[in-house]
């Protein structure tokens, strides 16, 4: 049996020798690259963190002691290594494993999470429960610098600093997070990494100090000069001066030095921060050259690293980019903002075209939408793209620092809707629901991709704040205008006629009704499909003329049917008085939906022609058979 075969649990680890570790290591790959290579996932940051994981696992003893994995997809190692193996291929589809912590999955994850920044402020919350407990288990939180880029991480190392309790911070330092990681941290960290001398050199000294008389006294005495100098010669000082005792850089490769740093921070009192530098996608070289590409991937062939072959119809994201270039080369006010994910928002090859009108924030959503909003005090014309999932962290600066002084802000919500294998955490399930609530902010939603480029050119003349969500699927073909024809705000499309039933839909669940629509067809049920389009504000006319003229309203969304678009009709039709008209809502129900792929959850939720139209019948009691 294999090294890999023999462990059933953390415990195994600490009875291998060093070069079954070694093995292990190289075994863990392989698995990660055969399985991913067929469910897709998170490649390259997973590969970048075998043998941390293991070392983690060899000198800390979970599930007593905690590790917090922030994000979490970079956890798959962690899964194998903690009772999962057996069921690791089943990794991010449908009823298997999450690609991401779960609480409810296994007692060796303390802490579920999905989005960045958050392991340092659990991991402290799980440390000062464990002292008012009187415990003794160690804290470990593992953040990448990618997500050190994000607000909330400050926070909470500030508030470790202030508290004093014992905490392990490792810093898992790749240079990235999805893209390469851009500003100051970044920066600074890479100053570190070039003198990794650093603490042997402190403690040759020390060591040298104490031998010679009075040495206690020297080591004091150097230790408070240091409080006037230590900017001149101490890398880490950083976390130094918030509290933590800087530890590293160490190669995060070598199982040796990582288990040596590992035992010494466990043995030190109070905040530690251990500094470890890797290799996104170490040990395959397609994820190595490619880590951008890698770092969350559909299913590849293993041998070359080669994607799957493309679809012939671009998705919503590259309608999206293509709009978006055509606009700016029309209008140099236009600038593009997104928070550490130029390629999965498809602002790429905006960056490429217009470096100087391109702003990658970090890991930083609601720094992103505040500093939009000081660019379109100025004049300018930005659009933020982010994922819907990603903008729910800056609904503040959205209400109070956009909306509220009526600045013409473009917000381009990508991955609006169920996303697929990555799950709840990162559905974006709820943006029409929060967004609705916020006054004078306009909110659409587009059918196909020449509406996505009419509407960008729409919110780009309107002189207010606009948002735009989109689905992460393909298009459906629809060719764009070289010069988008802006969509108007607050007017529906009724694409069929039908007098038995209004299919009222907004996006991608358009294409559905116009599916459910035929289906219906065939029993005899004449169907009206009106594509809403705009959701805040709604073509009332449209809405109130259908609410007279058929006995069913149906709405459609692919959205929590909590405060959505259902909601808004439902609203709409109580302030006009049409409190009779019978109105049924279809979309998401209240929960979180689990992971799988995007078209087996619409067809469990009966968000597909066939379910759509089912759920019709019952309601007019007409046969599904006839």
């Amino acid at each position: 049996m294999n090294v890999l075969g023999r462990i059933e649990g953390p415990e195994d680890l600490k009875a291998l020798t060093p070069e079954e570790q070694e093995r292990l290591a190289a075994e863990i790959r392989a698995e990660l690259i055969g399985v991913l290579a067929r469910n897709g996932g998170h490649v390259a940051s997973n590969l970048g963190v075998v043998e941390l994981t293991i070392a983690l696992h060899t000198v800390f003893n979970s599930p007593k002691d905690k590790i917090v994995w922030d994000v979490g997809h970079q956890s798959y190692v962690h899964k194998l290594l903690t009772g999962r193996r057996d069921r690791f291929h089943t990794i991010r589809q449908l009823g298997g494993l999450s690609g991401y912590c779960r609480r409810e999955e296994s007692p060796h994850d303390p802490f579920g999470a999905g989005h960045g920044s958050t392991s340092i402020s659990a991991a402290l919350g799980l440390a000062a429960a464990r002292d008012r407990q009187g415990g003794t288990e160690r804290i470990v939180a593992v953040i990448g610098d990618g997500s050190l880029t994000g607000g909330m991480a400050f926070e909470a190392l500030n508030a470790a600093g202030h508290l004093k309790t014992d905490i392990l911070v490792v810093l898992n330092d790749n240079g990235m997070s999805i893209a390469r990681n851009v500003g100051g941290m970044a920066s600074y960290l890479r100053r570190l990494r070039t003198d990794p001398h650093y603490l042997k050199a402190r403690e040759e000294f020390e060591n040298l100090a104490r031998s010679l008389p009075m040495g206690r006294s020297i080591v004091d005495a150097v230790e408070r000069l240091k409080a006037s100098v230590k900017h001149l010669w101490l890398p880490g000082m950083l976390f130094e001066e918030l509290g933590f005792t800087y530890l590293g850089p160490v190669d995060g490769h070598s199982l040796p030095q990582l288990r040596r740093a590992l035992e010494e921070a466990r043995r030190l009192n109070g905040p530690v921060l251990l500094h470890v530098h890797t290799t996104k996608g170490k040990g395959y070289t397609p994820a190595e050259e490619d880590a951008v590409r890698f770092h969350g991937c559909p299913p590849f062939d293993a041998a070359s690293g080669a994607p799957a072959a493309p679809k012939d119809v671009i998705t919503y994201t590259q309608a999206f980019a293509t709009a978006l270039i055509r606009l700016a080369e029309k209008d140099d006010r236009i600038v593009a903002i997104t928070a550490a994910m130029p390629e999965g928002t498809g602002l790429s090859e905006f960056a490429r075209r217009f470096p100087q009108r391109f702003y990658d924030v970090g890991m930083a959503e609601e720094h992103a939408v505040t500093f939009a909003a000081g660019m379109a005090a100025a004049g300018l014309r930005p659009v933020v793209a982010i994922y819907s999932t990603f903008l729910q962290r800056s609904y503040d600066q959205i209400l109070h620092d956009v909306a509220l002084q009526k600045l013409p802000v473009t917000l381009c919500l990508d991955r609006a809707g169920l996303v697929g294998d990555d799950g709840p955490t990162h559905h974006g399930a709820f943006d029409l629901s929060y967004l609705r609530s916020v006054p004078g902010l306009v909110v659409l939603a587009p059918s196909n991709e020449a509406e996505l480029a009419g509407m960008l050119a729409r919110a780009l003349a309107h002189p207010g704040p606009v948002a735009i969500r989109y689905p992460r699927a393909s298009g459906r073909g629809t060719p764009m205008a070289p010069n988008p024809v802006p969509v108007p705000i607050g007017e529906a499309q009724l694409l069929r006629q039908g007098q038995d039933v209004a299919l009222l839909a907004v996006g991608s669940m358009v294409e559905a009704c116009e599916g459910a629509a035929e289906v219906l067809a065939g029993h005899g049920v004449g169907a009206a499909v009106a594509n809403m389009r705009s959701v805040k504000p709604l073509d009332l006319n449209t809405l109130l003329s259908l609410a007279e003229s058929v006995p069913l309203l149906v709405t459609v969304e692919e959205n929590t049917l909590v405060g959505g678009f259902g909601s808004a009709v439902a609203e709409a039709l109580a302030d006009a008085g049409k409190l009779g008209a019978k109105l049924i809502r279809l979309g998401i129900p209240d929960g979180f939906v689990e992971h799988g792929r995007r078209e087996a959850l619409l067809a469990r939720l009966g968000l597909t022609p066939s379910g759509i139209a089912a759920r019709v019948c019952r309601a007019l009691r007409v046969s599904a058979a006839a």
